[in-house]
């Protein structure tokens, strides 16, 4: 009897995250606007008579589509129809001899501006999706490496947890969410600006994390001495009873601002 041969490449049997995945912010299809920009290349250097003419057309096209059931409710269709109309309403009223030039049209000039911003912003989603996934990258190494400790939080951090949770199927990271109440909690990173602090007490971070941080300073106040690694129920019950976690806290607040 022959042993059968290993498998190449040999299986690894660590369990790892679901690797990375930028999604790429794509201009999203449009066929109204892709019969307006036909429209205005078959118009350009047209006069007004011409204009009418293709007018004409336009609509004759368009109740002989509105006949067909399929064809009834095409939007390029429509577009290019509404188009032509607005360019023949466009030549009538300019000076007589007037041809058409889509670089004259203010029309054109708003879109082509209000096209520029999206696409700037596409662009800088894609770069913030791409560092968000280099930034969980490098969080997920230091973890397994049991050196998260080491790194300061930096601003989007927050959704570079949201990230990781998104890789792990929806599993809340304990560890990922445990540094960033330490971090929140000591002012480490960027939570030194307190503007940084009150952004991710209004919206970024989530109820457990909160009231771990909360907990957390009170504690610390409390025993100034006290190492955070010692602190480590405070993280348990700010998992288990955000709420109670919550209520210690201020409870531990109100008690010390009234000693004093």
């Amino acid at each position: 009897m022959t042993t059968p041969l290993p498998s190449w490449p040999p299986r690894s049997t660590d369990r790892r995250t679901t690797a990375p995945y930028v999604a790429v912010p794509r201009e999203p299809l449009d066929p109204a606007r892709t019969g307006r920009r036909w429209v205005r290349r078959r118009a350009r250097g047209m006069t007004a008579d011409a204009a009418a003419a293709a007018l004409d057309v336009a609509r004759f096209d368009a109740r002989q589509n509105s006949r067909f059931e399929d064809l009834a409710g095409d939007e390029r269709g429509q577009a290019e129809l509404g188009e032509w109309e607005r360019i023949t309403r466009l030549l009538v009223g300019a000076t007589p001899g007037t041809v058409y030039d889509p670089d004259a049209d203010d029309v054109v000039r708003a879109e082509l501006a209000a096209d520029a911003a999206a696409g700037a912003a596409r662009e800088a989603e894609l770069r913030e999706a791409m560092r968000i996934a280099a930034r969980a990258d490098e969080l997920q190494a230091l973890r397994e490496l049991h050196a998260l400790d080491q790194a300061e939080p930096r601003t989007g951090d927050e959704a570079v947890r949201d990230e990781l949770t998104r890789r792990a199927g929806g599993f809340i990271q304990d560890d990922i969410d445990a540094w960033l109440a330490r971090a929140l909690a000591t002012h480490l990173g960027h939570y030194r600006d307190p503007a940084a602090c009150e952004e991710a007490v209004a919206s970024l971070l989530t109820s457990p994390v909160l009231a771990h941080a909360a907990l957390l300073a009170e504690l610390l106040r409390l025993v100034p001495g006290a190492d955070v690694h010692q602190l480590a129920f405070a993280a348990r019950l700010a998992t288990t009873e955000p709420e109670a976690a919550g209520d210690l806290a201020a409870f531990l607040t109100r008690a010390r601002t009234e000693a004093h």
